[in-house]
């Protein structure tokens, strides 16, 4: 009998939850493919999932995003055989050697592009792409302001959006992730380490530097540590695209600020609803790998662990440790 490698939470809680164990190598069951791990993408939906926030079965092996070679395919699958390299963002049960991974989630993968990069580009790299293309569509002339600018999306939707023609104002919270955020073209990038209070002293920064006027949309992944900075920083009739709470969840708030504070719009976009048809599967996924083969867009991986060290991972991911893309390697 064939073993896969796999991580188990047998129960929600802190990183110490969550072990290495051997399992049964699961089957491919009709129109889906057992793929061989390369890499597996280490995400705050995993915190939550692992950590209780989120409502999910245990025990759980968590992880949703990774990327491989296709090893077995099961009865039914037409577009993709054993070999071929595939990628994928919504599959349960990732954090193992080997996933079984519907061939309708899967994303084939160029050969320019390597496994590992493409893992670490999937969930971050797609929502990044939806940000700027769907939730606020970012044109030439646009100000922008992302929270975690060194963060995964942080840095690849900076690229973006300065691609588009916005001019990027950061936050981040130290000397080398300044570094980092300015290198993916951030105009402006200020530390809320050095800050009193938030949500007063950042939203007189962007200000300051737009002229009294605020900024056409904020990227808030951070939540409920800069939501109020976010909301006072908007320009009349800004938007407030809320994609994640990496700080905790933002709690209800009174709608009526809105029309007060310039008839400002927010919005909790989610990946799923940007991956809905396959043409728009196709179209984001067509333009991520793209700009990645084509140099235009740079994947940083700023920390990699072994499988069995996902513990390991969650703690660097949660306390803020890390740069860029966070992946587990088995």
């Amino acid at each position: 009998m064939t073993n896969v490698r796999a991580i188990v939470a047998y129960s929600p809680g802190p990183t110490s939850v969550m072990t290495a164990v051997d399992l049964e190598a699961p089957e491919p069951g009709p129109g889906e493919v057992l793929v061989e791990t390369a890499a597996c993408g280490v995400n705050f939906i995993d915190v939550y999932q692992r950590s209780g926030i989120y409502d999910v079965a245990f025990p759980l092996v968590p992880g949703l995003e990774g990327a491989g070679a296709v090893a077995r395919v099961g009865p039914g699958v037409a577009g993709l055989k054993v070999g071929d390299t595939v990628a994928w963002c919504a599959a349960p049960r990732s954090y193992a050697s080997q996933v079984v991974v519907p061939e309708a989630d899967c994303f084939a993968v160029p050969a320019e592009v390597a496994p590992a990069t493409a893992a670490a580009a999937m969930l971050q790299g797609l929502t990044a792409h939806y940000l700027v293309t769907s939730t606020f569509p970012v044109h030439e002339g646009h100000t922008v302001l992302l929270h975690a600018g060194a963060g995964g999306v942080g840095l690849l939707l900076t690229q973006l959006a300065v691609a588009r023609g916005a001019t990027v104002i950061t936050t981040v919270s130290t000397e080398q992730k300044e570094a980092l955020s300015r290198e993916a073209g951030a105009s402006e990038v200020l530390r809320y380490d050095a800050m009193g209070d938030l949500a007063s002293e950042l939203p007189a920064r962007v200000r300051a530097l737009t002229g009294g006027r605020g900024v056409d949309v904020a990227y808030d992944g951070v939540g409920a540590a800069t939501f109020e900075a976010s909301l006072a920083s908007l320009a009349v009739r800004g938007t407030l695209a809320l994609f994640g709470g990496a700080s905790g969840q933002v709690p209800p708030f009174d709608l009526q600020r809105l029309n007060a504070a310039g008839s400002l719009f927010v919005t909790r976009p989610t990946l799923g609803h940007h991956l809905l048809t396959a043409e728009e599967r196709a179209w984001r996924a067509s333009e991520l790998f793209g700009n990645i083969a084509d140099g235009s867009l740079d994947v940083r991986i700023g920390a990699t662990f072994n499988l069995d060290e996902a513990a390991g991972a969650h703690e660097a991911l949660e306390s803020r440790a890390t740069t860029g893309k966070v992946l587990l390697v088995p």
